[in-house]
């Protein structure tokens, strides 16, 4: 599913499986990156899509995980193996992946178990920014869903690509979610001023009133 001619959905309900939350690609020039990983049932057809967007494995250099929770990274050990490419998360998200924990990342909702994940790279600020080829991609730590939530932001034909995944929570106990925390990263989505919202479930979003409608919407 095409976004721009540099990003693509690859991933999620009926294009791999349908407990996969939404997986997305990045290729600018011959640099690639996955925006995560799916629960790793639709492997597969990860890859087939991958392929059919014209991009080689030897292009996907990152993995860019935007929390821990078990639908967006129960794929990302398979990733890694097969792409052989860095793994960054959150730092306070990145202990329950390195942990395989069940409860903290949602696995036990799904009657499965984890496979540890060694995350490379440890987000640690409020903002960071990363090189994909020559291009940047920015991400900004978004608690509230999970402690190290984090949203990506990157530019492709004049327009704001925010990789926001699960703006509609939910907020659990057992998943450590904050709500004071949720409430204030809705409202700093909404600064951000996106062209399009990629979101983890709900779709694609485009134009500002509509994104800032479905932010303001969880609100």
């Amino acid at each position: 599913m095409k976004v721009t001619q540099e990003v693509w959905q690859v991933g999620g309900g009926s294009l791999t499986d349908p407990e996969d939350a939404a997986i997305y690609l990045i290729c600018f020039g011959e640099h690639g990156a996955l925006i995560d990983a799916g629960t790793g049932k639709g492997h597969g057809g990860l890859i087939s899509n991958i392929e059919k967007c014209g991009v080689a494995s030897s292009q996907i250099e990152n993995l860019f995980l935007t929390h821990c929770h078990y639908d967006h990274t129960g794929g990302a050990v398979k990733v890694t193996e097969e792409f052989a490419c860095k793994t960054i998360a959150h730092e306070l998200d990145a202990i329950y992946l390195e942990e395989g924990d069940r409860d903290v990342t949602g696995a036990r909702w799904y009657g499965e178990v984890l496979e540890p994940l060694k995350v490379d790279h440890k987000i640690t600020s409020s903002e960071e920014a990363f090189l994909i080829g020559n291009r940047s991609i920015k991400s900004f730590h978004t608690p509230g869903h999970s402690p190290g939530s984090v949203v990506y932001l990157v530019e492709s034909e004049g327009k704001r690509i925010l990789f926001g995944q699960d703006v509609h929570g939910p907020l659990d106990p057992s998943l450590l979610s904050n709500r004071e925390d949720f409430i204030r990263s809705l409202k700093f989505l909404l600064s951000l001023e996106i062209d399009i919202l990629c979101e983890g479930h709900f779709g694609i979003f485009e134009g500002r009133t509509n994104i800032q409608a479905f932010i303001r919407s969880f609100l």
